[in-house]
């Protein structure tokens, strides 16, 4: 299509208006209750996008050829409690069938959760794909599943996204809609996205934190075991358990302690010199390294300090980008990962215009969609054809 409009359904701060502008649509219509996210919207777009789902009576949305919506996805996250349709957040889908309902798009693209399709034992994603083909919508057998270093941008967040094409008479028959060839994540490098030194001082990781992780950087290449299969637990070294533990945690202790049994001397001088059990927090004195045999050093790779323990991975990919973030260290640059890099992992151009509190801002480029994946997929839907 060369000139279309498009509506934005839980819009968040964009990512779907990007998308669909750089394929030539305009927006003529979007929806979204966060405030925050509502002056993004209208400081980066021109549009006011304070508009209640819930409220709006569907005749009143303008006629578009292009139905966007990025709808509400704790419910089906594991990180939520999983209740799906039961939930109130989990009926905000059906806000989207009434006006589908009522305006036929010719186009419908929906973005969710990797765990949409296997919520409920499939059953969510039946549910949803018989409403939607009550509608008149010819869709892929299941959602494609997708993750931005697939096509190239350094971040691993599968989601899956619903596509749609209204054709009432022939709903039962499947759309095949290919991607082409994708990437693997060794092909990618998180130095695409770095800013190599525009970045602000408040960014850089602290004195403490630096001293805990040049510790373990020590401890490392202290040891001759380079891949590492189980996490390092300083509390655990002399192999104590009590009997109520479950078996993996025995498992895991009783690798720490015969770990410390082969490098006793050079572990006790470790110990003695950083003063771990006197200066380091609980989870400072844990370290989990996933980052195989591919980097020497933890400082080549990035940091994550979260409450399981100091997490290395290799400097390939970035974890996704959630709402509730422990900001990624660069390790090479000894700093977290800026604000301006977090848009560029979902695929926000650099003139955009970011919120000036960096919890919102952090909040909200982990909850976009990523605007490269919906770019992609919404090609292949728009160029589809029928096979031979």
């Amino acid at each position: 299509m060369k000139k279309f409009k498009f509506i934005d359904l839980f819009a968040g701060i964009g990512g779907f208006h990007l998308a669909m502008e750089q394929l030539g649509g305009k927006c003529v219509f979007a929806s979204e209750i966060d405030k925050f996210c509502i002056e993004r919207y209208k400081e980066n777009y021109g549009i006011d996008a304070d508009y209640d789902i819930t409220k709006i009576n569907p005749e009143d949305v303008p006629e578009h050829d292009v139905l966007c919506g990025g709808f509400p996805c704790q419910t089906f996250s594991k990180a939520g409690k999983q209740k799906g349709f039961d939930e109130t957040r989990g009926t905000l889908f059906f806000y989207i069938e009434k006006i589908l309902i009522a305006k036929k798009p010719k186009y419908i693209i929906l973005e969710n959760v990797r765990n949409l399709v296997s919520h409920d034992n499939g059953n969510t994603w039946k549910v949803i794909k018989k409403h939607l083909q009550s509608c008149g919508y010819r869709l892929t057998e299941y959602p494609l599943i997708i993750s931005p270093h697939q096509i190239g941008v350094p971040q691993l967040r599968e989601r899956v996204v619903i596509l749609g094409i209204y054709d009432p008479e022939n709903v039962d028959k499947y759309l095949n809609i290919e991607l082409g060839k994708l990437k693997e994540k060794n092909d990618n490098s998180i130095d695409d996205i770095l800013e190599t030194d525009n970045y602000e001082k408040k960014y850089k990781i602290t004195k403490q934190e630096e001293r805990v992780l040049s510790a373990w950087d020590e401890f490392y290449k202290m040891i001759d075991l380079k891949v590492i299969g189980f996490p390092i637990w300083a509390d655990y070294f002399d192999g104590h358990m009590e009997e109520d533990f479950p078996q993996w945690k025995k498992q895991f202790i009783e690798k720490n302690h015969a770990l410390y049994v082969l490098y006793k001397s050079s572990i006790d001088r470790w110990l003695k010199k950083w003063k771990i059990y006197e200066t380091f927090t609980p989870t400072q004195r844990k370290l989990e390294w996933q980052a195989g045999d591919s980097i020497e050093s933890l400082w080549d790779g990035f940091i994550q300090f979260r409450p399981s323990g100091i997490r290395v991975k290799a400097p390939t990919c970035f974890p996704a980008l959630v709402a509730m973030v422990q900001v990624p260290i660069v390790g090479k640059y000894k700093r977290r990962l800026t604000i301006r890099e977090a848009a560029r992992l979902q695929s926000f151009p650099d003139d955009f215009i970011y919120d000036n509190n960096d919890y919102q801002a952090y909040k909200q480029f982990g909850n976009a969609v990523n605007v490269d994946v919906i770019k992609t997929v919404s090609e292949a839907l728009f160029n589809y054809k029928e096979s031979e």
